[in-house]
């Protein structure tokens, strides 16, 4: 791998300004690595999230996992969820498994790897370290008033909601696997 490469930009940074809350994790920490359970080789299991002060006017969540380093030009998709209601403010561990009852109104968008479900962390080996930002977006709209439709990429879906996110929060963690 060229370690020379420039680091992509964080994802969010790039967008419009919007307001902030908090997004924790009983399994993850900020800037830590990501416990094997969520690679690729661990089970590919997406890890515990539970968000807290959105801003006032949310009517949906959309739930990201993404990872700008990936040797790409475009990043890699890991999970989407769209349709959260508003009321949903947690998702378990586990929750990004194929077939894992999403609450009512939401629904998993196709990943990178043409699933549904959460694909585990994989970087190449040997690679510097990846993020995996973790991100939840308050929207003012619900998935079906947005028109995000069935067959829809989570890029397709985050450039629709674009308009429509009041706030974000946001967690990224980290996974290297060695040469």
């Amino acid at each position: 791998m060229d370690l020379d490469r420039p680091i992509a930009p964080d994802p969010y940074a790039l967008l419009p300004t919007v307001s902030s809350f908090a997004l924790v994790s009983d399994e993850i920490t900020d800037g830590e690595p990501l416990p094997a359970s969520a690679g690729a080789d661990g089970g590919s299991r997406s890890p515990h999230l539970r968000w807290s002060g959105a801003p006032e006017g949310t009517v949906s969540y959309r739930v990201d996992v993404f990872d700008p380093d990936a040797p790409t030009p475009a990043g890699f998709w890991h999970w989407s969820v769209v349709g959260l209601p508003a009321a949903v403010t947690e998702l378990q561990a586990g929750a990004g498994e194929e077939g894992f009852a999403l609450p009512e109104g939401a629904r998993a968008l196709r990943n990178d790897t043409g699933g549904a479900g959460f694909t585990g962390a994989a970087p190449p080996p040997g690679d510097r370290a990846h993020r995996y930002v973790f991100a939840v977006h308050a929207l003012d709209a619900s998935d079906t008033e947005i028109g995000v439709p069935a067959d829809a990429t989570p890029t397709v879906a985050a450039f629709m909601a674009l308009g429509h996110v009041l706030g974000r929060a946001t967690l990224t963690a980290t996974y290297h696997l060695e040469a």
